[in-house]
């Protein structure tokens, strides 16, 4: 181990026993600090050890199990099970459309535009990118389109890198459009008891609005690289030569595979509809539609079934979250959400307004530098306190949710999708991508984004 991990791991331990330790004495109870304390410790682990994060929620989730801040049942009902289920159901879909070709073919059929300019291409990036982040998850998403950019940049002799930012920018705008894009929107759907309308009502306008300022700051921002790829597009002549390039054919088991994403979608848009109608738990069709469609799906490619499962679903991750969760929700068991939501209503005065602003502003900071997974988990039982308390909006949950989604588009760290496009554009291309290269346009883009949301949430009464 050398320095810089022991420096780490004494931090870890210091701030994990010191937090518990002083919030102890506080006036938070055993319990509750003890479980702030390991809480905190399995934030860190996965701060500073990224590749041990698992092993950080399985010992933490040990220790609160043995000291018993939580009792067994309870801590398996703050799982989500429910939200665990449906991405992985989403995820063997999601591999269906893999390997059936959706993803190619869908980018390239909307990039055979005629009269190919460094504009419109710039446009069409930023369209994509947020429309597919609707449709499939964020990684999912930007990984076609890292891997469609620079197939289309190396045709036409042009660094990469700025159109891959503006694909990775538009991508996490995209994903807080729907129920779909992000874990943290199906999480806080669960939790809040939120539909799939409802994000078409309610948050799709605010990712509208949040693309269009985004636009605006990118056609000015890389105002050179746009114009130099127009340069190319120019000299290069038509672009036939990459419509040959890209055009895929739609083959019979791709147009099955998309009929079953599209009915699975069709269900899940009319789920609260569905659920009013025979008489469900809310968002019980929900969660079940992905079940549903992997389940034909594997009975439908049963060769290919148990690689759709081993391979396909992202169990790491999923664990990851599932201990999280429970840990997160072991602070609301204990109570110690209770006092930090007192807190906070004190430091806002009792004002709802003021409550919004910390939400919203908190969220994104906080993503910026830790995965917006990680502070949506913290969030949410806060603000089921602060229903509890009397001053819980439902405007509280749109402002976690954008606050994550925009909040992560401020550094190269801030989001999974950052992450996954710098690995892919670094490995293919050779090309380091240094922290400022990203930070400027992300700190423009992050927090004008981030100001609109919260001054629409805050003044429309739509929202109120």
């Amino acid at each position: 181990m050398n320095n810089k991990a022991v420096f780490k791991s004494i931090l870890l331990v210091l701030v994990s026993v010191l937090s518990g330790f002083f919030s102890y004495l506080a006036g938070l109870n055993y319990h509750q600090s003890f479980s702030l304390g390991i809480f905190i410790a399995s934030v860190m682990g996965t701060l500073f050890f990224w590749e041990f994060r698992l092993s950080f929620a399985f010992l933490g989730t040990a220790l609160l199990l043995i000291t018993k801040a939580i009792d067994l049942e309870n801590f398996l009902r703050l799982t989500t099970l429910e939200v665990i289920l449906f991405l992985a159901g989403m995820m063997i879909i999601v591999s269906l459309l893999k390997d059936t070709g959706f993803f190619a073919w869908l980018v390239s059929l909307i990039l055979r535009v005629k009269h190919l300019t460094g504009r419109k291409f710039t446009i069409l990036i930023i369209g994509i990118s947020a429309l597919l982040a609707c449709a499939v998850d964020e990684v999912t998403s930007i990984v076609f389109m890292v891997a469609a950019i620079l197939e289309i940049c190396d045709y036409y002799e042009v660094k990469p890198m700025p159109f891959v930012i503006i694909s990775v920018l538009a991508t996490n705008i995209g994903s807080a459009a729907t129920v779909l894009g992000n874990p943290i929107g199906i999480l806080i759907a669960t939790k809040a008891g939120l539909s799939f309308e409802d994000f078409l009502i309610k948050a799709m306008p605010l990712a509208v609005v949040a693309l269009g300022v985004t636009m605006f700051i990118i056609l000015a921002w890389f105002k050179k690289p746009i114009e130099l790829l127009d340069k190319h597009i120019k000299e290069f002549g038509a672009n036939e030569i990459l419509i040959r390039l890209i055009t895929i054919p739609m083959e019979r088991q791709l147009r099955i595979s998309l009929a079953i994403f599209g009915i699975t979608m069709v269900f899940i848009a009319l789920h609260h509809r569905m659920e009013t109608m025979l008489g469900l738990v809310p968002n019980t069709m929900l969660l079940i539609m992905p079940l549903i469609a992997a389940g034909f799906v594997m009975i439908w490619k049963w060769q290919k079934a148990r690689e759709y499962v081993e391979k396909g679903v992202e169990w790491w991750t999923l664990l990851f979250f599932m201990l999280l969760f429970a840990q997160a929700g072991t602070l609301k068991f204990t109570g110690a959400t209770d006092v930090f939501a007192e807190r906070l209503v004190e430091l806002a005065r009792n004002s709802h307004g003021m409550l919004l602003s910390l939400v919203v502003w908190m969220a994104s900071i906080g993503s910026s530098v830790l995965d917006n997974v990680i502070i949506v988990v913290t969030f949410i039982p806060i603000i089921k306190s602060f229903f509890a308390l009397g001053f819980g909006t439902e405007a509280l949950w749109w402002a976690l949710l954008f606050g994550g989604c925009l909040g992560g588009n401020i550094t190269l760290i801030g989001s999974t999708a950052n992450i996954v496009a710098i690995g892919i554009l670094e490995k293919e291309e050779q090309v380091r991508v240094r922290f400022m290269d990203w930070f400027g346009i992300g700190l423009v883009v992050g927090l004008s984004t981030t100001i609109v949301v919260w001054l629409m949430l805050s003044f429309l009464p739509f929202y109120k």
